[in-house]
């Protein structure tokens, strides 16, 4: 048939009925989208009804949506409808008292999104993996608050702008330089002489976390936000690279991630130097090693866990002479110990902090220094807003674009990237709470995943959003970013999308879409059923 609706070709609808087949494998080339538009024009009067006419479109438009090829199976149908049923409920009341979530700061929004019935249907939900999230924000800081801060010699100390420095001891640490900070404070007996160690142990909290009740107020711009993200990973630095609570740290966060039902993470590391208590600091191997230990030791005692990689994250604002350096390390790396290092990483972020707003910085070409024969060996080149920089990753042929925030502004950059089946890793929490995007629902992933561009969703630095896991991002992206369109076909793709796209072999990714499989027909057979 064809797409005037009266069987016939107009001159174009075969190149588009071609586009449309493309689209269905989930490879359509955006002037073929575009094109869409056009023809319409071309096409005859017929006696098509205005109401068929308008199914039309809306069919086309539900096939092209991510996940939108799916068919479901009967009981996945039954699951569906009662999820539709209850998000629809949860938008109507949301209108009706003008709190529509996406809409709202997460740290607003939070304490209602756990109160969510579609939020805990998607906590069961199995998720697949994580493909982009940091070393330093994978944990609680609940955890590292409770836990790390009461072990034995732990010091503190207070720089002169304020700032909070950790260091584990014995005997106590040097004594500072004056320009660092006065002097070391021993943690346990600071705590013995409080009358109220709730609150200290909650202003502790506060350096560890963007959390605040008034968000629009205390980050009034980009500046003020990243200013204090930089500043909690300065925080963190003496307290998880402590060798100990560094081992802690990791399988903690592996377990948040497990119980929120997620199977396999991607982690980007900046590999900062690791410490004991006597001072000796640790190589870069031993930290990879370190990785792959605590990793092998979890997926023992945790049924269906596939594992993690890495990816070495260094910061792109380095001179050339540096990134050459962290391009040798990670190959290195890469050689050495290949099944847990999967590739290079240029963000805005190195050595665990960040050096300012996505949308600063410098934006340097990176194609000539990495080129040739680096593209091959180099797995993933983080895109960002630097607009010049999406143009790198598309170039050497990343196995994944950080963000792509902005590519959709750049339509040949963006049809080239779809053609070579490049996603995009969305963070929507990430992107709101960094001032990227105020309303989730005007997200750009929002027009990209109506138009079946491939994507997964991950939550970039949870631990820092006052998040755990990938269900709060999940919600977000359901409910603010899909729109009322998404479903259970939007979910199950995007789940199916986290190990697709991951650096795992062939062989791994056959063997834990096995495992995921199993734990998604449990979760829809549940969902199927309802509340008991």
């Amino acid at each position: 048939m064809g797409l005037c609706g009266n069987g016939t070709h107009s001159p174009l609808s075969l190149e588009l009925s071609q586009g449309i087949l493309a689209s269905m494998s989930g490879r359509l080339a955006l002037p073929s989208l575009l094109l869409a538009v056009v023809v319409s024009s071309f096409c005859p009067a017929t006696s098509t009804s205005g109401d068929e006419t308008r199914n039309q479109l809306l069919t086309r438009e539900k096939m092209m949506r991510v996940g939108g090829q799916l068919v479901l199976t009967r009981e996945e149908e039954m699951a569906n409808q009662r999820l539709r049923a209850l998000k629809e409920a949860e938008m109507r009341e949301a209108l009706r008292t003008g709190s529509i979530l996406p809409s709202m700061h997460f740290f607003q929004a939070k304490s209602l999104i756990e109160k969510s019935k579609v939020f805990n249907i998607l906590k069961k939900m199995p998720k697949g993996a994580a493909l982009h999230v940091h070393d330093f924000s994978i944990t609680s800081p609940d955890w590292l608050v409770k836990n790390a801060t009461y072990r034995p010699h732990c010091y503190f100390c207070f720089t002169r702008r304020g700032t909070l420095q950790f260091r584990f001891a014995h005997p106590a640490p040097p004594t500072p330089k004056p320009a660092e900070c006065p002097q070391w404070v021993l943690l346990e007996k600071f705590r013995k002489g409080l009358h109220n160690v709730s609150d200290f142990d909650n202003s502790l909290l506060r350096n560890f976390t963007l959390m605040t009740e008034n968000p629009h107020v205390t980050y009034a711009d980009q500046d003020a936000i990243w200013a204090k993200f930089k500043t909690i990973f300065f925080v963190l630095r003496g307290l998880v690279s402590y060798a100990p609570v560094f081992r802690d740290y990791l399988s903690q966060g592996l377990e948040e991630f497990y119980q929120d039902n997620v199977l396999y993470l991607e982690i980007r590391a900046s590999l900062y130097p690791v410490y004991e208590l006597n001072g000796t600091v640790y190589s870069q191997e031993w930290l990879v090693r370190t990785y792959e230990e605590v990793a092998h030791n979890f997926a023992k005692a945790h049924p269906g866990f596939i594992g993690i990689k890495l990816i070495f994250s260094d910061n792109r604002t380095k001179n050339e002479s540096l990134i050459k350096k962290s391009i040798q390390t990670a190959m290195g790396l890469r050689v050495k110990f290949p099944g847990i290092v999967a590739g290079f990483d240029l963000s805005i972020r190195g050595s665990g902090h960040l050096r300012g707003p996505r949308s600063q910085g410098q934006s340097q070409d990176f194609t000539a220094r990495l080129k040739p024969g680096i593209s091959q060996r180099l797995q993933n080149l983080e895109g960002t807003p630097v607009d010049r920089n999406l143009l790198d990753a598309v170039i050497l042929n990343s196995t994944r674009i950080g963000h792509g925030f902005a590519l959709s502004k750049h339509p040949a950059v963006l049809a080239e990237a779809w053609k070579k089946d490049i996603p995009i890793e969305v963070c929507p929490i990430s992107n709101q709470v960094l001032k990227l995007v105020s309303d989730l629902r005007n997200h750009p992933a929002a027009v990209m995943m109506a138009a079946g561009y491939p994507m997964v969703i991950s939550s970039d630095d949870p631990s820092a959003f006052g998040a755990r896991g990938l269900s709060y991002d999940f919600y977000e992206a359901f409910m603010g970013i899909g729109g009322m369109s998404a479903d259970l076909r939007t979910l199950k793709q995007l789940a199916i999308n986290s190990i697709r796209y991951s650096t795992l072999s062939e062989t791994m990714k056959k063997s834990a879409m096995e495992t995921w499989e199993e734990r998604w027909q449990k979760f829809v057979a549940g969902l199927a059923r309802g509340p008991k």
